[in-house]
């Protein structure tokens, strides 16, 4: 017989407690259920001894954690069938605001218990208030500098000086830098966004001079290529829109090729890229060193051969007058260059970077300081901004009724602003142009397209636009065009215009196009296609022509030689009812500009057309005397002491003058 241990008095004896039938039931329920679990538990563990290693480790240990627990389960439900007692609740979690010790702003605190925090805390002075306005001013900035674009930089700029950028100064500036970093392609955006603060507070402009010079300098000394890439077109961008010096520019263009390497000469190639508009046009003498500095180091040849064609490419942009590289985009274009504050700076200068501004700092005139910012943001934005709060705030329903059947009234209009129309027109245009035999096939298949009002001007300016595409001048097109003048005036009325605006943007155009423009007119002109008057667009002096317009005026009156021939274009010059409309070619204002003018068509083999102005260049002293005369006539019959042999002795001397001017013409 087992023995199990001393016996309690207070226990009934083992007779009256194997009578109980109850108990005994209930105690091999218990030992049933034990054996089953252990049953379960082995037949599993067959299972997996016959089905081997699983081939995924975490169902293994999934398995085995689930092995554990069932066992664990069935052993507490052996030692406790009646379970365990519940755990007991957590304790509450301190407030909100001693959650926040560290830099970072600690715990995530939604924004309506934001709000909800900052109207209840009554001391607007006490460092709580302060850090939860300092963490709503943090988010606040950078969401607004992490979705600006050049669609809603107009839109964002207003919340943007909304919020106290005097206090998050160096927030922003950290912002615009990381945001900057993070997508070099936005950096035009973020430039302009820079400018129109820079306008309003010039302090926030240099401090993120400081901060990306400092950033630049110490790419520079790691030799880090992404880094340095990104601080250079951020420079690049904020000299594009004058917020600072073209003198940083080209400093930091010297620093670059000062000792070249490849990937010195890379960086300045882009910079050079990005900014070379705006230099040409500032320092064009500081531009050209640059680039001889660059063409010196072509020569050299002791960079890499992709380097090289790097700056040949740049040397081509150069060549195009920076085509493709605008200093701003039209949409960026948000600030007066009066009304901006550029900032110099030199590299060599010591620069702080005033790391204390992003970091939280209690402020003890805090109350003062916000009241005075909301001042200001009053002088800068105005009264709309509470106007809309409470207009928004006290509209009435009945407003709201009345503007939903003001716009159920107004009839949708929708306007195509992607000129898909106008694209498709250009192409059937052209097509029509460049697939015809003759001009009469084309002329014939462009009057059949359908233009609206108004679109006559687009087959004016294809057809110019394809003449002078071509490699050389094509009579085609001359007489195409000469066609449809002589069939409307309206043809001839735009072809005058564009006579007006090619004549004014010649530079832009190479010598080839210039060539071909020119003799298109000169067709048009010989053929009394287009009116004469047009010449009263030109005016030939020197400061008022160029030598790509001269050119221009060089090839037209040759060409007008071709056609007409040297009588009839002289004929044509002389006409005494078109003078008026050839002042301007052949000036007659100054001797200096008659000579320029003589010269000019001296020299281009047009000498007999100025025949009459040389004429009147030799009677200019004689006119001048004639005008003289009348002056010192009158100054004679006032006065009463004048006689008979004083007026002989003018004569005289007046007709000697005239003999040594004539011999120091001949002479000469």
């Amino acid at each position: 017989m087992l023995k199990f241990g001393k016996v309690d008095d207070d226990r009934p004896p083992q007779s009256a407690r194997l009578s109980s039938g109850d108990e005994e039931d209930g105690r091999r329920t218990w030992r049933s259920r034990a054996s089953d679990d252990e049953k379960e538990s082995d037949r599993r563990r067959r299972r997996t001894r016959v089905s081997g290693p699983s081939p995924d480790g975490r169902h293994r240990r999934d398995e085995s954690s689930r092995r554990r627990a069932e066992d664990r389960g069935s052993e507490e439900r052996r030692a406790s069938p009646e379970g365990k007692e519940p755990t007991p609740p957590l304790p509450p979690p301190p407030p909100l605001p001693e959650m926040i010790p560290g830099r970072t702003g600690g715990v995530y605190i939604p924004p309506f218990r934001m709000a909800q925090m900052l109207r209840d805390v009554e001391d607007k002075a006490s460092p709580e208030y302060q850090r939860l306005t300092w963490d709503a001013l943090r988010k606040s900035i950078n969401g607004l500098v992490n979705k600006v674009n050049g669609t809603n930089i107009k839109n964002l700029v207003p919340e943007l000086f909304a919020e106290n950028l005097v206090r998050g100064r160096g927030l922003f500036c950290q912002s615009c830098v990381k945001s900057q970093m993070a997508s070099p392609g936005f950096t035009d955006v973020f430039a302009a966004l820079a400018a129109v603060v820079n306008t309003k507070f010039p302090e926030i402009g240099r401090l993120l001079l400081v901060r990306v010079m400092l950033q630049l300098k110490r790419a520079f000394k790691r030799n880090d290529k992404p880094q340095l890439l990104a601080a250079t077109k951020f420079i690049a961008h904020l000299v594009n829109q004058v917020v600072v010096h073209e003198v940083v520019a080209l400093e930091l263009l010297a620093v670059l090729l000062e000792n070249p390497t490849d990937d010195s000469v890379e960086v300045a190639v882009g910079f050079v890229k990005e900014c070379g508009a705006i230099l040409q046009d500032l320092t064009p003498q500081g531009l050209h060193a640059m680039f001889e500095r660059f063409r010196g180091i072509l020569h050299e040849g002791e960079i890499d051969k992709r380097v090289q064609f790097l700056i040949e490419g740049l040397f081509a942009i150069r060549k195009a007058k920076f085509q493709g590289f605008p200093a701003i985009r039209p949409e960026l274009d948000l600030v007066e260059q009066e009304d901006q504050c550029t900032h110099d700076m030199s590299f060599e200068t010591e620069l702080d970077p005033e790391a204390n501004l992003n970091v939280f700092r209690v402020n003890l005139n805090f109350v003062e300081d916000e009241k005075a910012y909301v001042n200001l943001k009053k002088s800068i934005l105005g009264d709309e901004l509470d106007e809309d709060e409470e207009g928004s705030d006290d509209a009435s329903d009945e407003e709201d009724e009345e503007e939903s059947d003001d716009e159920d009234d107004e009839l949708m209009e929708i306007r195509d602003k992607t000129e898909t129309n106008l694209i498709n027109l250009r192409r059937t245009i052209y097509l029509t142009i460049m697939s015809s035999v003759d001009f009469e096939e084309a002329g014939h298949k462009l009057l059949k397209i359908k233009l609206e009002p108004g679109q006559e001007m687009e087959l004016n300016i294809m057809l110019l636009e394809c003449c002078s595409q071509e490699r050389t001048y094509l009579r085609y097109y001359g007489l195409l065009g000469q066609r449809f003048c002589m069939i409307n005036n309206v043809f001839q009325e735009n072809f005058e215009t564009c006579f007006v605006q090619q004549y004014s943007m010649i530079h832009r155009l190479e010598t080839n196009k210039l060539r071909n423009v020119a003799k298109f007119f000169a067709h048009l002109l010989g053929t009394d296609a287009l009116s004469w008057h047009v010449l009263a667009y030109i005016r030939l002096t020197e400061e008022d022509t160029t030598s790509s317009s001269r050119i221009f005026i060089k090839i037209l009156f040759q060409e007008l030689s071709e056609h007409l021939g040297i009588h009839l274009l002289n004929e044509r010059l002389n006409d005494p009812n078109m003078q008026d409309f050839f002042e301007s070619v052949f000036p007659r204002d100054l001797p200096k500009n008659t000579r320029f003018s003589i010269n000019f068509f001296t020299s281009i083999g047009l000498g007999g057309i100025t025949e009459s102005l040389r004429e009147y260049l030799k009677n200019i002293p004689r006119l001048i005397m004639q005008q003289q005369k009348p002056a010192s006539s009158e100054s004679e019959s006032g006065g009463e002491s004048s006689d008979s042999g004083s007026s002989s002795e003018l004569e005289s001397s007046s007709d000697e003058s005239d003999k040594k001017q004539n011999k120091r013409r001949k002479r000469s």
